[in-house]
Order: structure tokens, then sequence, then C-alpha cells
């Protein structure tokens, strides 16, 4: 299998693969711990969730971006990538707990665009830092 990744196709194509299905796993960890439905609330046509939804999406690339650029191998930028989104998952847990005034996840779900623009700017910027402390 290393062999077959100093091919730029299939090594472009492997990566692209793996990213991409662990991008759904860590995306269905995120509605698991979400208050609120993602995917309904796309549906309604809620920003605030598009926003934060969209900022996490962003944030998990970033993190593999990172992780593929500094590691030799597929499995360990995998490894990496998978640490690097708990730690992202962290900063999700942290940022509801430094606002204690009001529940970010209830205020995303009302649409609120301020809270759900401070989400995906929090999700994007920690994903830059995450991805720059990792190991090369």
């Amino acid at each position: 299998m290393e062999s077959l990744l100093h091919n730029p196709y299939f090594a472009t194509a492997a990566y692209f693969t793996v990213s991409g299905l662990a991008m759904v796993l860590f995306l269905a960890i995120f509605e698991l711990v979400t208050r609120y439905r993602v995917w309904e609330e796309l549906k309604r046509g809620n920003m605030a969730v598009a926003m934060a939804t969209g900022g996490k999406i962003f944030g998990i690339a970033n993190i593999f971006r990172y992780s593929i650029q500094a590691h030799l191998s597929l499995g360990e930028a995998l490894i990496w990538a998978t640490f690097g989104f708990f730690l992202l998952l962290s900063a999700y847990f942290i940022f509801e707990f430094m606002t204690p005034t009001f529940n970010v996840d209830q205020e995303i779900a009302k649409d609120n665009r301020a809270i759900g623009f401070i989400a995906m700017v929090l999700s994007i910027g920690f994903s830059y830092i995450i991805g720059a402390s990792l190991p090369r």
C-alpha cells in the first residue's frame, strides 16, 4: 500500500477518500453533541446553523490539510487529524462553557447569526492553531 502512495494520482485519491470519510464521521459526532438537528435546521434555512456547520467543515478540512502535509504516511496523517478533531471538539465545549449567560446551541437553533458567526470563526481559528501545532 505504501508504495502505491508514491503515485501522485493514487495518493491524492487515497487522501481524498480517507479525509472525506473521516469528515462525515466527525460531522456525525458534532451532530450528536449539539442540541439542535443540523440537517433539519439547514432545510429550514437556519443561517446560524449553516455558519456554525460551515466553520466545523472548514476546521476539520484544515486540520486534515496540515496533517497530510506534515506526515509521510496516510495512517499517521489520519491519527494526527483525529487527535486534532478531538481538540476542535473540545473547543466547542469550551465555547459553550465560556458563555454562561446564554446557551450557544439554543441561540444557534434560534438562528442567532451573531452566535453562528462567532462559532464559525472559532472553529476556523482553532483549526489553524491545532494544525500549526501538529508535530512534523
